[in-house]
């Protein structure tokens, strides 16, 4: 721009000094202006095309790496992902075998408690029902001189808590005998030697009566077992001082 500024001054003296030759020197000044623009553009282009390529070329390395990137990334997952299925499906396998193994000990221990129980055995003079020893006694008494003679022999008089044991009970007595059952502590509340109240009775008809409140019979505290009514109604309440056979029973 500086030169066609010179090139118009230039003109403009030229003008007043040579009329004759106004026409020519512009012309050539012109010319050469419009060349040196054109060779600035052409450059400006040579450097944007340049820049182009350059920014086009970073643009693709980096894409590209991205992309392998992206590959390694894929591949580390999936080789995690299969460790992780491998791993799970051995922990499974391990789960399995540990079951199996419990379940053959619980077997192995129930063959086990059934044998200890087959191989279980009463003293001599017991008889065995279930897991407990039940003895019978020879002689006749009060019943807590027979519950002190079961406890000399580290038991107590027997505690009836199911029907089937009632059934056994009945299978081997042959004389009216003292069970673990009293109210002597409080009248009317039946509990059983270790404590436990009574939830199910074998009463006879019309017992407990506590004596019927005739004065001859007193109070009556403690329950005998009878031989000569049926299975579920043969338990009597008497005087504790009355005297009567035993049974013991003892845990095998």
């Amino acid at each position: 721009m500086e030169e066609i500024y010179l090139n118009v001054e230039y003109e403009k003296s030229q003008v007043s000094s040579r009329p004759s030759r106004s026409h020519t020197g512009p012309r050539r000044s012109e010319s050469r202006s419009h060349g040196a623009v054109v060779l600035s553009l052409g450059l400006l282009s040579v450097f944007l095309l340049a820049g182009l390529i350059g920014l086009f070329v970073h643009y693709h390395n980096s894409v590209g790496g991205s992309a392998a990137d992206l590959s390694t990334i894929k591949a580390n997952l999936t080789e995690r992902l299969q460790a992780s299925e491998d791993k799970l499906s051995s922990v499974s396998e391990e789960r399995d075998l540990l079951n199996t193994n419990l379940t053959n000990l619980i077997e192995e221990m129930d063959r086990l408690h059934c044998w200890c129980k087959q191989k279980k055995t009463c003293p001599e003079g017991w008889r065995m029902f279930n897991r407990s020893c039940y003895l019978l006694s020879t002689r006749s008494d009060s019943w807590e001189t027979g519950r002190k003679d079961c406890r000399d022999k580290g038991t107590d008089l027997v505690i009836i808590d199911s029907l089937e044991e009632q059934k056994f009970i009945l299978s081997i007595v042959t004389h009216r005998s003292w069970i673990g059952l009293s109210d002597r502590d409080d009248e009317g509340s039946w509990k059983w030697v270790d404590g436990t109240p009574l939830t199910e009775a074998y009463w006879n008809l019309n017992e407990p009566n506590n004596g019927g409140g005739d004065p001859q019979f007193g109070e009556e505290d403690c329950v005998e077992i009878l031989v000569d009514r049926k299975t579920e109604g043969n338990w009597n309440d008497v005087r504790c001082g009355y005297s009567r056979k035993w049974i013991c029973e003892n845990l095998a």
